[in-house]
C-alpha cells in the first residue's frame, strides 16, 4: 500500500481509504470483517460524516459499537469526518453554531476524544466564513479537531475560506472516476473549440488549484459512471472501458476493479482513493490498485476508452 503524508500535517496515510457511509445495516461482526479487511491491506484510515447512515451520526455510532477500540487502537487509526448536510433542511449549514454542536456529537458517536480531520461538506451558498474561522479555531485550541479541509469545493470557494480560516485547508473530496472525470478531462481538452468536455465547470482548474496549494484530493465514488447512477465496472453500456479493464487486468495479475484503482492513484497529485463498499473482498481487490504502475499509455486508453477526448 502506497502510504502519503498529509501536506501541513503529521498524518501519514494510505493512498487507499475506506469510506462508511453504507455500514448501517450492517452487523457489528459484518462492520468488524469490512474494517479487518482494510487493516489487513493496510488501509489505516476511516471516512465518515455526520448525516452518513439515515439517523444523524448513524454511521459513526456503529463504527464505534462494532470496534470498542482502545486508546491505543483508536492512535492507530486516522479518523475523518464531515459536517454541514441537514437533509430535511435547511439543507446545508456551515454556521458556527452548528459545525460546534455537530463534531461534539460526532465526537460522542465515534467515543473518541479527538477527529484526526473535518471536513465542511457540500458547499453551503449562505456560508460566512468568519464563522467558519471561529468554529474552526475553538475545535483546533480545544484538541477536539486535528486538522481542517473541504468537500466538493471550488478553488474559489477555498480562496474565500482561506482569507478567514487559520489553519490549513489539507483535503478536497471531490467526485472522480474514470467515467466522471470532468475535473481531469476539462485540462486536457483546454481551448478545443466546440469540445463540451473543455468548459470549466469546477470555478477554474480544481486539481492544478489543490496541487498548487498542497490540498490532498481525495476521490469519492471512484466506480461510479456518473453521479450515483451505478458501477461502470462490467456493465453493458462502457464495453470499450471493460475490454480495456479486463486486459490490463490480467495483464497486471489483478482484478478490473484494481485497474480502475490505479486509474486514479496514478495520476502525480497523489490523490487518495475513497472505497464505499461493503464488501471485504472488493476491498482487498480495490487496494492492490494503490502501486500500480500504469503506464502513460495505459492511462491515456483508459481515459479514450471511457469517452473523453484526447487532441
Amino acid at each position: 500500500m502506497k502510504r502519503i503524508t498529509l501536506p501541513h500535517t503529521d498524518i501519514d496515510a494510505p493512498n487507499v481509504v475506506l469510506g462508511l457511509m453504507r455500514i448501517a445495516e450492517k452487523s457489528d461482526d459484518e462492520i468488524r470483517q469490512l474494517v479487518s479487511a482494510a487493516r489487513d491491506v493496510g488501509i489505516d484510515f476511516f471516512d465518515h460524516a455526520d448525516v452518513y447512515g439515515g439517523a444523524l451520526h448513524e454511521c459513526e455510532r456503529r463504527f464505534s459499537k462494532a470496534l470498542s477500540l482502545t486508546a491505543s487502537e483508536r492512535a492507530a487509526i486516522t479518523i475523518q469526518t464531515k459536517v454541514g448536510i441537514v437533509p430535511d433542511g435547511p439543507y446545508f449549514d456551515f454556521s458556527a453554531e452548528h459545525i460546534l454542536e455537530s463534531v461534539d456529537g460526532s465526537l460522542a458517536a465515534l467515543d473518541t476524544d479527538y477527529i484526526d480531520i473535518l471536513l465542511l461538506h457540500r458547499p453551503d451558498a449562505l456560508a460566512e466564513p468568519e464563522e467558519i474561522a471561529r468554529a474552526f479555531d475553538t475545535l483546533h485550541a480545544a484538541g477536539k479537531v486535528r486538522a481542517f479541509g473541504v468537500s466538493n469545493h471550488t478553488p474559489r470557494q477555498i480562496d474565500l475560506l482561506k482569507k478567514y480560516v487559520h489553519q490549513p485547508l489539507v483535503a478536497n473530496q471531490l467526485q472522480l472516476s474514470i467515467t466522471h472525470a470532468p475535473i481531469i478531462a476539462q485540462g486536457v481538452a483546454g481551448n478545443m473549440a466546440d469540445v463540451t468536455q473543455s468548459i470549466t465547470l469546477d470555478g477554474g482548474g480544481i486539481v492544478d488549484y489543490c496541487r498548487v496549494n498542497d490540498i490532498t484530493i481525495q476521490a469519492w465514488s471512484p466506480f461510479q459512471a456518473g453521479f450515483f447512477t451505478g458501477t461502470f465496472l462490467g456493465s453493458p453500456q462502457y464495453p470499450a472501458l471493460n475490454a480495456v479493464l479486463d486486459r490490463l487486468a490480467k495483464e497486471y495479475g489483478v482484478s478490473p476493479i484494481a485497474i480502475a484503482t490505479a486509474w486514479i492513484t496514478r495520476h502525480p497529485a497523489n490523490m487518495q482513493v475513497v472505497l464505499g463498499t461493503t464488501n471485504p473482498d472488493r476491498v482487498r481487490a480495490a487496494a492492490e490498485g494503490s502501486e500500480i504502475p500504469l503506464t502513460r499509455s495505459e492511462w491515456y486508453e483508459l481515459f479514450r476508452a471511457a469517452g473523453y477526448s484526447v487532441p
